[in-house]
């Protein structure tokens, strides 16, 4: 069976960049067995209901500026599988959650940024899925725990933001020294992922330190309930991989079996 995967996307040009991440994020897709399609919340792409991408072919969606002009000229022009979106509705309705089918819907950095780490060959159908930051944090869990089935069925579940985002926060200038909030939020999400402790997670605005600091808006955050809910059964995490950008952008890679 294949896990569910929170994976921080950090910045756009994370597809240029060398360091130990990305070479993890490179080497990845050799550990677990090869996909039949692939399932992605990508932080951005908010909606007011759950958003279910179903296009026959996803246009490109360069939702950034400032960046390497080779970065506007990326390819990851993938397909939906429109009988695996319908069965990611029928799961969600029969869990009591309300969604839609986007045949519009292009394929945003979120998404194709770390699709393209991890699997560049593009011969993979991907169905793109919306955030909702309207929702509570139980509800956010209980959407992956809705198609967590899907793993059984060679589905990989990608949910793709960021531990800690405050992008006003950033100091471009550092690369080894971590802010001490940044790294305290982190850790405190760290102990009860571990710990499986879902009440203090589903407070974690409250009672994490910094957490205001570390999650500004709760878009990036959500992925990772999602990935957590996705891996109910098991309630088995383990994290891969984790580093910091700029000061205190966290790069993590946590699995659920």
């Amino acid at each position: 069976m294949l896990p569910s995967l929170f994976i921080g996307h950090g910045a756009p040009n994370i597809i240029f960049q060398n360091n130990e991440y990305t070479e993890f994020l490179r080497n990845y897709a050799k550990t677990i067995n090869k996909p039949k399609a692939i399932v992605i919340f990508s932080a951005h792409w908010e909606s007011n209901i759950q958003s279910i991408g179903s296009s026959e072919n996803y246009d490109m969606i360069y939702d950034f500026y400032g960046f390497e002009e080779e970065l506007y000229t990326i390819q990851y022009k993938n397909r939906s599988d429109k009988d695996l979106a319908l069965k990611v509705q029928e799961l969600l309705k029969t869990n009591g959650i309300s969604s839609n089918l986007d045949i519009k819907r292009g394929i945003d950095h979120g998404a194709w940024t770390v699709l393209k780490l991890i699997y560049p060959n593009i011969d993979i159908p991907v169905i793109n899925m919306s955030v909702n930051i309207k929702l509570s944090n139980e509800e956010q869990y209980n959407i992956g725990k809705a198609l967590e089935a899907l793993k059984k069925e060679d589905v990989l579940i990608i949910c793709s933001g960021g531990i800690v985002h405050n992008l006003s926060m950033l100091n471009y200038t550092s690369e080894n020294n971590i802010n001490s909030w940044a790294y305290d939020f982190n850790t405190w999400i760290k102990d009860k992922l571990y710990k499986w402790d879902l009440t203090q997670l589903f407070n974690y605005e409250k009672i994490a330190p910094y957490s205001k600091l570390a999650v500004p808006r709760s878009e990036h955050f959500i992925p990772l309930l999602i990935a957590m809910g996705a891996g109910d059964t098991n309630k088995s995490p383990n994290l891969l991989k984790s580093i910091y950008q700029y000061g205190n952008l966290s790069l993590d890679f946590w699995e659920f079996k």
